[in-house]
C-alpha cells in the first residue's frame, strides 16, 4: 500500500514527513505508527524552527521516554534536518522551490541524500512522491536500480512493494 499522499501547507509538514520515514529506517512501519502521536507531540508538532531550538538536554530527555522511539541517532537527525530544511528554505524563498530547483529527478534525489539525514535512495522517492512531487512511476524507479518488479497495489498511481 502506498503512503498518502499530501499537499504541505507548511515546512512542518515537509519535516513530518522526511521524519517519518526516517524513523522507519530499520523498524516495522507498525512499530513507528503505534508511536507516532508521541514522537508527534515530542517534536513541537515537527514545527522546524522549535525542533531546530532542541538541546542535548531535550535529546536526553527524549531517550528516556518509552513513548518515543529512542535512538539518539535518528533523534538528532531529526533536529539536523529540521535546521538543514529552514536554510533551504531561506536560500530558495521556499522548501517547494528548492526541490524544484533540480534539473531533473535524479539530481533532485542525489541532492536530498547529501543533505538530509536518515534518507536513502527509496526514502528520497517516497518523500517526494508523498509531498506531491514529480517522480517516476514506481515500476520505472525499481526498474532503474535493478530492483525485482514491486507488486502493485491495483490503484493506480505509483506503486509500492507491501514492505516499503
Amino acid at each position: 500500500m502506498p503512503p498518502k499522499q499530501i499537499r504541505p501547507k507548511s515546512l512542518a509538514d515537509y519535516l513530518e514527513v522526511l521524519s517519518k520515514i526516517g524513523f522507519e529506517a530499520g523498524l516495522s512501519r507498525r512499530v513507528v505508527e503505534a508511536k507516532w502521536g508521541d514522537i508527534q507531540r515530542a517534536f513541537h508538532g515537527f514545527d522546524p524552527e522549535k525542533v531546530a531550538r532542541m538541546t542535548p538536554r531535550a535529546v536526553d530527555k527524549l531517550l528516556g521516554d518509552e513513548r518515543v522511539i529512542r535512538s539518539r541517532g535518528k533523534i538528532e537527525a531529526t533536529i539536523e534536518n529540521a535546521e538543514t530544511m529552514l536554510e533551504l528554505d531561506e536560500e530558495y524563498g521556499g522548501f517547494r522551490r528548492y526541490l524544484r530547483a533540480h534539473d531533473d529527478f535524479e539530481s533532485r534525489v542525489k541532492d536530498l541524500r547529501k543533505r538530509f539525514k536518515y534518507l536513502g535512495d527509496h526514502g528520497a522517492y517516497r518523500f517526494l512522491w508523498t509531498v506531491g512531487e514529480d517522480v517516476p512511476s514506481y515500476e520505472e524507479w525499481a526498474k532503474s536500480r535493478g530492483l525485482e518488479r514491486p507488486r502493485t497495489s491495483g490503484r493506480g498511481g505509483a506503486a509500492f512493494r507491501s514492505d516499503d
